[in-house]
């Protein structure tokens, strides 16, 4: 039996609460929309409309695979970070309302400056430095990412952003040390790998199965990359600069830790919506 556009939406959400997918609401809803080609506001001026036999199958099919495990940002290869929209592919993370805080406690530094130039590391699809420099006009952002698949997520974004002009993406490896050619930065962020290894098997099927290994594993710890990047950049902040981290759950006393041996002062560890420790930064000296 056709169906119109609402009920299609609706057998939709029924399926994924059924399931128990937290977000059963907003996910039906970007499935109904990719399957059916329209947009949001298409789908609610033409819910009263029928879909073809065509758009259903494939709504369902899309249903099949969302609760076989696979995440909704990979089938609809899209998700929304801060108010931007973002091409997503399987070669990056997706972008979580957690890591916002890291976006919105940077762009309120860099905000505050006559110029800022910003370093984006372990960039993954560009998510947080895009954000920074749609929200702080002074702003130019070097998107780093060792991934040649992210490289090309990070490129499209910058276009979808509307950032050509302001933000690049380099093949950037966070472990090593930089290249003086990079010059001095004002800012730098990052959400590194920070899974301890052993830790990854044990994760959610959604994120252990689907999402890149590559941008999960810290080490043994799940701080090696917070190490490596704290002994290796910071000779390129320009003094007074600061260095932003998103950590994992238990570790922002480490890492403000790791942070305060290498001279950092003024280190901050800031939570996120839910109570738990979710960013340290902290100013490099100017006589470091």
């Amino acid at each position: 039996m056709t169906k119109t556009y609402n009920n299609l939406y609706m057998d939709l959400r029924a399926g994924l609460k059924a399931a128990g997918v937290e977000m059963a609401t907003l996910e039906a809803r970007e499935l109904t929309c990719f399957a059916t080609g329209k947009s949001r506001e298409e789908l609610v001026r033409d819910g009263a409309l029928y879909a073809s036999p065509e758009l259903e199958q494939r709504a369902h099919d899309l249903l099949a695979r969302r609760l076989a495990g696979e995440p909704v940002a990979y089938l609809v290869g899209e998700w929304e970070f801060f108010g931007l929209s973002l091409d997503i592919s399987p070669a990056v993370l997706i972008p979580r309302t957690d890591t916002e805080v890291l976006a919105a406690q940077a762009m309120e530094f860099c905000g505050a400056l006559s110029e800022c130039r910003v370093l984006d590391l372990c960039a993954g699809s560009g998510c947080v430095g895009l954000a920074i420099g749609c929200r702080v006009p002074q702003a130019r952002v070097v998107l780093g990412e060792l991934s040649e698949a992210a490289l090309k997520i990070c490129r499209q974004n910058v276009r979808r952003c509307g950032l050509s002009g302001r933000a690049v993406s380099m093949q950037i490896d966070a472990r090593q040390k930089p290249s003086p050619a990079l010059g001095e930065f004002h800012c730098i962020v990052s959400n590194p790998p920070y899974i301890p290894a052993g830790d990854i098997p044990s994760l959610d099927a959604a994120v252990r199965d689907y999402e890149p290994h590559l941008a999960l594993d810290g080490g043994a710890d799940g701080l090696d990359f917070y190490r490596d990047i704290v002994e290796r950049w910071r000779q390129a902040l320009a003094p007074g600069g600061r260095l932003y981290f998103e950590v994992g759950i238990g570790q922002a006393d480490s890492v403000l830790r790791i942070m305060r041996t290498a001279g950092f002062g003024d280190i901050q560890v800031v939570k996120d919506t839910n109570g738990i420790p979710r960013v340290v930064f902290g100013t490099l000296c100017a006589e470091i």
